[in-house]
């Protein structure tokens, strides 16, 4: 799961990312609104952070607009305003939850979980592909009704894949989906990954679902 946060405070930003890294997430900062569309326009987030008072505009006004114009992921607002107005004002310009500061970063993630929760987020809560089923709340994937026990990564990647299976999923596309912008990414950190997770399937006799394309990226399929 992906997100991008939106704040000025580079400070506040450094910590909001590394906690919600810790927390299963990948999370990139943009410091402020024309860094935010270069991102939106970059890479596929799952869901977005925003601070309202940044230096180059509103943000409520960018969401606003956002909206109207194009689709862009579901929205926390986290800002230092906590009027009752301000929070109608932020709901009623599109954002799917409002939170103010000062914070406590569990409870920013809980409320990201709970947004990607929500139907046409994200999809179902559960995926199922065969004899594999992934649930999307709890990070934890079965085969045969037996545990895979993965790492963070290789749980995004199976999600990846499963929510797109029986279609080819782009190298790049999954490097854009497990890695965040300064994350340092080694020239063979996805195959080496994709190489985890087809180990840990063929374990649970599932190995053959997985599928390399050479040259363009990887595929998961049911048995036929």
């Amino acid at each position: 799961m992906r997100v991008l946060v939106v704040e000025d405070n580079e400070r506040l930003a450094r910590l909001t990312c590394e906690g919600l890294r810790n927390a299963g997430f990948a999370a990139d900062p943009a410091g402020d609104l024309e860094a935010a569309d270069e991102a939106l326009a970059a890479a596929n987030f799952d869901a977005l952070i925003l601070d309202l008072g940044l230096p180059d505009g509103d943000g409520l006004k960018w969401l606003r607009d956002r909206r109207q114009s194009r689709s862009i992921p579901p929205a926390l607002v986290l800002t230092a305003r906590g009027a009752l107005e301000d929070r109608v004002a932020g709901l009623d310009a599109g954002a799917d939850d409002y939170l103010v500061k000062p914070f406590e970063l569990a409870e920013v993630a809980a409320r990201l979980r709970a947004l990607l929760r929500r139907p046409g987020a994200r999809g179902d809560v559960e995926l199922v592909i065969g004899p594999i089923r992934f649930d999307t709340n709890r990070r934890e994937a079965v085969a045969h009704g037996e545990r895979l026990e993965l790492a963070r990564r290789e749980a995004d990647l199976l999600e990846l894949l499963m929510r797109k299976a029986g279609s080819v999923v782009r190298r790049q596309t999954i490097e854009d989906a497990l890695y965040s912008f300064d994350a340092s990414v080694t020239p063979n950190a996805v195959e080496a990954t994709v190489s985890r997770l087809r180990r840990k399937l063929e374990q649970a006799d599932c190995g053959d679902m997985l599928h390399t394309v050479r040259g363009v990226g990887y595929l998961l399929e049911e048995r036929t």
